[in-house]
């Protein structure tokens, strides 16, 4: 549904309820308002039956199993984990993180996310998930310190991408926070361990599908120069390319300072993505704190590139 088409489902729907009701319901404290939405499902769910269950797993994208080998995947990402860094913490995520986690850090729509009834919401990008436990270990940490986080999770989004795609897939994460010492240092150092590792991981597991590293400098005269003085000389060695992107236009105001793009097929099919961050910063308060995150959707390094 398109925003306008979503404004006006929004508009029919409180116009059909009682005046006040929309004012009650947002007044309500957080518990009442979760016992409100319980009674309801438990209501709706005592009518459901096992042809309606059977149904809604053959028709709803939101439920239907992947297409993809488990063993496969499982091998595959087994391999992820052993080409990990020694000091790269891994974490076992919620399915579920606190309500807000995407939108209050990023220019994220709630409603592209599956909101719980319990002041919570299904993960829709690990990386969002990642930055909050990083944030956390940030503040118990000295300034000095840094934290880097791997993590692998089945993601759900509520948006359709379209005919084939599905609504849930897994991605391995890494997200790493460190605190500025300024001239981006921080940031050119991330970035060359982030894009390290992700060349590694496509050589060794993706070189025949010719795959790519793009990066993109967006809007920073600064951290161009640390990618052309300390990244690229430090990526210099014989492999897999790392080639700029400046005609990027997805991801500015979502990314600061920079994007990355993992490929497949001379660029024409994206396995990944990534770049700088405000989040962690945004969530310790602290405006010295620089984040870099990364993902490679696992499952499309399993299939491969079209054709």
């Amino acid at each position: 549904m398109d925003p306008d088409e979503l404004a006006g489902a929004e508009r029919r729907v409180w116009a059909a309820l009682p005046a006040g009701t929309r004012a009650a319901l947002a007044g309500l404290p957080a518990a009442d308002l979760r016992t409100l939405l319980l009674t309801v499902a438990r209501d709706r769910a005592a009518a459901v039956r096992p042809a309606d269950v059977l149904r809604r797993w053959r028709e709803d994208r939101l439920v239907r199993p992947s297409e993809v080998d488990p063993r496969v995947l499982a091998r595959l990402e087994t391999r992820l984990w052993e080409l990990l860094p020694a000091d790269v913490a891994g974490v076992e995520l919620s399915p579920v993180v606190p309500l807000g986690s995407c939108s209050a850090v990023a220019p994220v729509s709630q409603n592209r996310i599956v909101t719980t009834m319990r002041g919570a919401e299904v993960v829709s990008d690990p990386t969002n998930a990642l930055a909050v436990e990083a944030a956390a270990r940030r503040q118990r940490q000295p300034r000095t310190g840094e934290v880097h986080l791997a993590a692998v999770h089945r993601v759900l989004r509520a948006q359709d991408f379209g005919p084939g795609a599905a609504a849930h897939f897994r991605l391995f994460t890494l997200v790493s926070s460190a605190r500025d010492t300024g001239s981006g240092r921080t940031e050119a150092r991330l970035l060359v361990r982030h894009l390290a590792w992700w060349r590694a991981v496509l050589a060794e597991l993706a070189r025949s599908a010719a795959p790519g590293l793009h990066v993109t400098v967006l809007d920073d005269a600064v951290l161009g120069e640390r990618l052309a003085d300390t990244v690229r000389p430090a990526l210099a060695a014989d492999g897999i390319p790392l080639r700029d992107e400046p005609e990027r236009r997805r991801g500015r105001g979502y990314y600061r300072g920079c994007a990355l793009r993992l490929t497949l097929d001379d660029g024409a099919w994206e396995v990944g993505d990534g770049g700088l961050t405000d989040w962690t910063a945004r969530l310790t308060g602290d405006a010295k704190e620089r984040c870099l995150v990364s993902c490679l959707a696992t499952e499309r390094l399993v299939t491969g590139a079209p054709g």
